[in-house]
């Protein structure tokens, strides 16, 4: 039920309208502009008046969000528990998280441009798949653990990891690396790459190997570039103008790497995470490759499948799964 972050599926180991609204059970987002709850305020709000009435709001009129952040994000026990009040109030007063929470707050005034973006998307989506489900989200401080939450028809996006990646407090917790995918503009791709992998999971099987997993993955990041407009993949997936530009320079090369190296019908763990686990980057070609760099090479597959398949809709692409097929009949990179 819970998603965490990472922007692939890798190797064997891989929201809310206004305040007002009760989520109850959790139910369809509205069909019009998308809203985003601010859960993280109401939280804020209880865990500086420590009242028993912010408390009753938070399990009553949101009582789903709560129910996730409590059992599944932080794991300090179960709503129904006698004292769940004073635990979750003592969690949060941690000197660190009340200065997380505060600075939360004020980097995101508003979300007015996640909102935009996720508006846009599934706008789209819908008009693509007619059957997809927009989930209603809310914003969340999860103490720096999961970045996206999917649980049934709610999405939540915890604000604390996507602060920027210069952000004093994770140099604390991160590695440089880490922190560059912590950005706010981050938050968009994110949620509409991990709602499709929620709804297109990886069918893992014996026979499973890295060409399965790089178009798989690759696949997901084509359809989120389509989705949100991005002008490559690269951006797409939170490459820096620097790395996109290497990979295109070097896309034959790369291409020919893989293939030398008998790595394409591979099942070997180690050679998935080489190719598909985020890293600082990867040794190739004498050079440092960005990481996931299997993943912008199954995107670049799709995309050249797609170019080739032009009446094919994103909802067929989406549930075609024969991957060995589809890389047969791209012609990726053929002369």
């Amino acid at each position: 039920m819970k998603l965490q972050i990472s922007l692939l599926i890798i190797v064997i180991s891989m929201l809310f309208t206004s305040c007002g609204l009760s989520t109850g059970n959790g139910t369809e987002q509205k069909e019009e502009e998308i809203s985003v709850l601010r859960y993280d305020k109401l939280l804020g709000e209880y865990v500086r008046s420590n009242s028993f009435s912010a408390m009753q709001k938070l399990t009553m009129d949101y009582r789903m969000p709560t129910k996730i952040l409590i059992e599944d994000v932080l794991a300090i026990g179960t709503v129904k528990d006698d004292t769940i009040s004073q635990r979750l109030q003592k969690f949060y007063s941690d000197t660190t998280l009340v200065r997380l929470m505060g600075d939360v707050e004020a980097k995101f005034p508003n979300l007015d441009e996640v909102e935009k973006g996720l508006t846009k998307g599934f706008k789209k989506l819908k008009k693509e798949v007619p059957d997809t489900k927009v989930p209603f989200i809310y914003s969340q401080v999860s103490a720096f653990n999961e970045s996206i939450i999917l649980v049934d028809s709610l999405l939540g996006i915890s604000l604390d990891k996507y602060m920027g990646e210069d952000y004093p407090l994770y140099k604390r917790f991160y590695y440089d690396y880490q922190c560059r995918s912590m950005r706010p503009e981050r938050i968009v791709p994110d949620c509409f790459a991990f709602y499709l992998l929620s709804r297109y999971g990886m069918n893992y099987h014996e026979g499973t190997c890295l060409v399965d997993l790089m178009m798989h993955s690759g696949k997901i990041n084509y359809v989120v570039q389509s989705l949100l407009g991005y002008n490559n993949i690269g951006e797409a997936m939170g490459y820096s103008k620097e790395e996109n530009a290497w990979c295109k320079e070097n896309e034959q090369a790369i291409w020919d790497y893989i293939c030398s190296n008998d790595h394409l019908n591979a099942r070997d763990p180690m050679v998935f995470r080489y190719y598909m686990k985020p890293a600082p980057a990867v040794e190739m070609l004498g050079s440092q490759a960005p990481a996931l760099i299997g993943t912008w090479v199954g995107a670049r597959i799709v995309a050249s499948y797609m170019k080739k398949h032009k009446d094919m809709k994103l909802k067929d692409l989406l549930e075609f799964t024969d991957y060995h097929t589809m890389l047969s009949e791209s012609n990726y990179l053929a002369s």
